[in-house]
C-alpha cells in the first residue's frame, strides 16, 4: 500500500483510541472547549488542526502528544476506521467523476514517482494492508522527530516552549527512512486516456509537467492559471464559456508539490459538444499565449486577482497554520510562505509567455477524457495508467 494511503488511513486513526482516550474522547474534549478538530492528507504531508481557545492551549498540546505516542492499534480500533475510508472512496472517486478524473490523471502522467498513488489508497490495499504494516507505519513515522508543530494565536513563547518539552520531551526519536529521491522520467509524447462514465455531458482533465512549488518560474505558472481562469473575464473561461457556449465551467490549478507535478485544466462540456471541441479552443488560447502574451493590464489584473487570493488564505489563524506548515514540511523552510507574495508581484509579462512556451507543450501533455457511457464500454488511448488506474482517490479531509 502506498505511505499517502496509509497516511490517510492514520487520519482517521488518529482520532480514535490511545491509551487514556476512550473511543470518541478525543473530539468530544475538544468541543467541551467550545473549540473543534480536523485533519487532512496530500500528496507530500498530513496534518492535523485543533482550533480552540488561548486559554486551553496546555490540553491541545497535551492531546496532539498523547496520540503521537499512545495510540491503540488493535482490530477493534482499526476495522471500523477502514469500513469509514473503504466508503469515502466510493463516494469520492468511485461515485464521483471529478475524483475519477483526478485519479486517473495522477496514475497517468506519472510512472514511477509516488505522486502516481492516490491519497485515498487504491480499495484493494485500503482492504488487505494488514495491522502489522499498520503499527509499522504508525512507530516510523508518527514521532518528533518526524513533526512540525505549529502554532497560531495568543500565546507566551516561553511558556508554551516549556510545555513542549515536557509533552514531547520523553517520547523517542525514530528511525527514519531515509528520504527516496524518485525522479519522474521526461514525458516525451501526449498520453491520452478514455473512458465511459455515467454523466451527461464529456469532462476533460489536462495536465502539463512542471515545476515543484520552490522552483522560481513557480510564480509564473501560479498566475497564468489566474489569467487563464481565475475569473470570468479571464482567457479560458471567455472563450469556452461566453463566447463559443462549448463548455459550461473551465478550471486551471498549479498543484503546490514539493517535486514537479502538473499544471491542469478541467473542463465540463456543454451538452451537445464533445471534449475534442473545448480542447481545440485550449491550444488556440495557448498558441495565442506563447506568440503574443499578455499586455501589461491583462498581466497586472491577474496579479491583483492572485495576490488577493494568497492574502485571503492568511486572514485567520487557521490559515496561517496550515499555510506555516505547508511551507516548512514540504519546501524545508517557513519562511518561503513570506517570499511568495514577492515572488508573485515580481512576475513579467516576458515570464509569462516564456513559460506558456517552455511547459504548455503537446509532449508534456496527458489528457483524461470522460464521455457519456452509452454502453459502449471504456476505451482507451495513447499511454494509458495502466492495470493500476482501473482499480480506482485524492486529497482527504476527514
Amino acid at each position: 500500500m502506498g505511505k499517502t494511503g496509509l497516511a490517510h488511513l492514520f487520519e482517521h486513526l488518529m482520532f480514535a483510541q490511545t491509551e487514556t482516550l476512550a473511543p470518541g474522547e478525543f473530539d468530544r474534549v475538544v468541543e467541551r472547549t467550545g473549540g473543534e478538530s480536523n485533519a487532512a492528507t496530500w500528496v507530500d504531508w498530513t496534518h492535523y488542526r485543533l482550533s480552540l481557545p488561548a486559554i486551553d492551549l496546555p490540553l491541545a498540546v497535551r492531546l496532539e502528544s498523547e496520540r503521537m505516542s499512545r495510540l491503540l492499534l488493535t482490530p477493534e480500533t482499526v476495522e471500523p476506521e477502514r469500513d469509514v475510508v473503504t466508503n469515502e472512496r466510493r463516494e469520492r472517486v468511485e461515485d464521483d467523476v471529478d475524483g475519477w478524473l483526478d485519479e486517473q490523471l495522477m496514475a497517468t502522467a506519472f510512472e514511477v514517482h509516488p505522486y502516481r498513488w492516490p491519497t485515498i489508497g487504491w480499495m484493494a490495499d485500503i482492504r488487505s494492508v494488514g495491522l502489522d504494516d499498520i503499527r509499522a507505519f504508525y512507530r516510523t513515522w508518527y514521532a518528533p522527530n518526524n513533526a512540525t508543530l505549529v502554532v497560531v494565536g495568543d500565546v507566551d513563547e516561553p511558556r508554551l516552549l516549556a510545555m513542549v518539552q515536557d509533552a514531547y520531551g520523553g517520547l523517542p526519536a525514530a528511525n527514519l527512512p531515509a528520504p527516496a529521491e524518485t525522479v519522474e522520467p521526461p514525458q516525451d509524447g501526449e498520453r491520452v486516456r478514455r473512458a465511459r462514465r455515467p454523466i451527461t455531458s464529456d469532462r476533460v482533465l489536462c495536465g502539463w509537467k512542471v515545476v515543484g512549488q520552490a522552483h522560481p518560474d513557480w510564480a509564473a505558472l501560479e498566475l497564468l492559471t489566474t489569467l487563464l481562469a481565475g475569473s470570468p473575464s479571464s482567457r479560458l473561461h471567455r472563450r469556452l464559456v461566453i463566447e463559443r457556449e462549448l463548455a459550461s465551467t473551465v478550471d486551471v490549478q498549479l498543484t503546490p508539490f514539493r517535486d514537479p507535478s502538473l499544471l491542469r485544466v478541467a473542463v465540463t462540456c456543454a451538452r451537445g459538444h464533445k471534449a475534442e471541441e473545448s480542447l481545440a479552443e485550449i491550444d488556440r488560447v495557448i498558441a495565442d499565449l506563447a506568440e503574443r502574451g499578455a499586455d501589461e493590464a491583462e498581466v497586472q489584473k491577474a496579479k491583483n486577482l492572485t495576490e488577493t487570493d494568497f492574502w485571503s488564505a492568511l486572514v485567520d489563524a487557521d490559515g496561517k497554520a496550515e499555510a506555516l506548515g505547508h511551507h516548512e514540511t514540504a519546501l524545508g523552510d517557513f519562511r518561503t510562505l513570506n517570499e511568495l507574495a514577492e515572488r508573485l508581484a515580481a512576475v513579467s509579462a516576458a515570464d509569462l509567455k516564456r513559460v506558456v512556451r517552455q511547459y504548455l507543450v503537446p509532449r508534456t501533455r496527458t489528457l483524461i477524457i470522460a464521455e457519456p457511457d452509452d454502453g459502449a464500454g471504456e476505451t482507451e488511448d495513447g499511454d494509458g495508467a495502466g492495470e493500476d488506474a482501473d482499480t480506482d482517490g485524492e486529497e482527504a479531509d476527514a
